[in-house]
């Protein structure tokens, strides 16, 4: 047996945003906290959700406390801002740090202690009910922290997470219009993270049916728009098709999980802060090119999507051209493409590691298995370099 889950409801599209009048009369809401960056409400890219709140007469406390790969203390500090502010609805507009600390404030809210004392790995508590209802804004296309359950902490060398049922938004918002004004290396980083979503779904050892015929959507709206959307500023349908393949590629690995890519990941971000989108864009073509024989069909398949001539070359030769393919569209759309260039030195990666090692959850999920000796490989070829 086979389940799918997903938000209660999701809105998408170009002016998807007016959905929200309905949902405040609808809750009856008096009090919205609204969470989001600093850098969002400097540019007024929250403007439209004000407007919108003070249409409705919603009185609403704004929250900018928001940091990349947030840390346990902002995180308790956004929750005790929420405790605090006793709203009838959080509203988390931003990228997936602002996301994860609205979901996991929101729930947390209505229950004792601290985030720490919820963590996957170390916590001790356990979560009771649902909290404070949210609804959830991306503005960057490729976390798909909107139709997810998990919230992300950085911890001092690595990172956890809260992952339960309650954390789904009650209504996730994507409107496209909303990351028309990123910067080319956010939507960069954004988009390769969504296309690792995907990919990493497509292969999970827990995918379905249902799960392969997502993420092999949103691969392909991703590998055809990426390049113009990071290039071409008012590319306004590349953008669109980014922010709808982000989505479904988050609907897809919510259900089928992440693997190697991502649990090798958190350790870059949490020893040397490497942005998350990032330091899964690094790892990804190395990645696959150590696992792609355990998948060898899947990744073939991935051929069409990258439109990779087929006739006449055996399954083995699509499947490493498709590898190549990811490391061409890292270097194209101008992320690094090694973690030297992070600098990183051949000494650490002993660190890094063990860190790896630790990444239990998602690394089961891989097709091929990591153990110390090939988790070490990958990191060594993501140092060198691809040739």
């Amino acid at each position: 047996m086979n389940s799918f889950i997903t938000p209660q409801n999701i809105y998408h599209g170009v002016n998807s945003i007016e959905q929200l009048r309905t949902i405040i009369q609808d809750l009856n809401v008096n009090h919205v906290f609204l969470l989001t960056d600093p850098m969002l409400k400097e540019l007024e890219v929250i403007r439209p959700i004000e407007e919108i709140l003070e249409k409705e007469g919603t009185r609403y406390t704004i929250s900018t406390n928001v940091v990349p790969e947030p840390p346990l203390a902002i995180g308790n500090e956004v929750l005790h801002e929420i405790r605090e502010s006793q709203p009838d609805l959080v509203i988390g507009v931003g990228g997936g740090s602002a996301l994860d600390l609205s979901k996991a404030s929101a729930v947390l809210a209505d229950h004792g202690g601290t985030v720490e004392d919820y963590l996957n790995l170390t916590g001790t508590r356990e979560l009771h009910s649902p909290g404070i209802p949210t609804v959830l804004i991306p503005t960057t296309a490729g976390t798909g922290a909107e139709v997810t359950d998990i919230a992300v902490f950085s911890l001092d060398d690595t990172k956890d997470v809260i992952t339960h049922k309650y954390l789904l938004a009650n209504y996730a918002i994507v409107d496209p219009q909303f990351t028309y004004t990123l910067p080319a290396k956010v939507t960069a980083a954004s988009g390769v993270d969504a296309l690792t979503h995907a990919i990493e779904a497509f292969t999970s050892v827990n995918a379905t049916p249902l799960t392969d015929t997502l993420a092999l959507d949103a691969m392909k709206r991703i590998v055809d728009n990426l390049r113009s959307a990071v290039w071409n500023p008012r590319a306004y349908e590349a953008r669109k098709e980014m922010s709808l393949g982000s989505l479904i590629a988050g609907l897809s690995f919510y259900n089928a999980g992440v693997a190697g890519v991502h649990g090798l990941a958190y350790p870059l971000g949490g020893l040397f802060k490497i942005p998350h989108g990032e330091a899964n864009a690094v790892l990804l073509p190395y990645v696959y090119h150590r696992i792609w024989p355990s998948c060898l069909e899947k990744m073939f398949t991935l051929g069409e999507v990258f439109s990779i001539p087929q006739e006449g070359k055996s399954k083995r030769e699509v499947a490493l051209e498709v590898v190549e393919a990811l490391h061409e569209l890292v270097k194209d759309v101008g992320l690094p493409t090694t973690i030297s260039d992070y600098n990183i030195t051949q000494d650490d990666i002993e660190q890094l590691t063990s860190n790896g090692t630790k990444q239990t959850r998602l690394l089961a999920r891989s097709p091929m298995p990591f153990d110390e000796k090939s988790i070490r490989s990958v990191y060594q070829h993501a140092f060198a370099g691809w040739k």
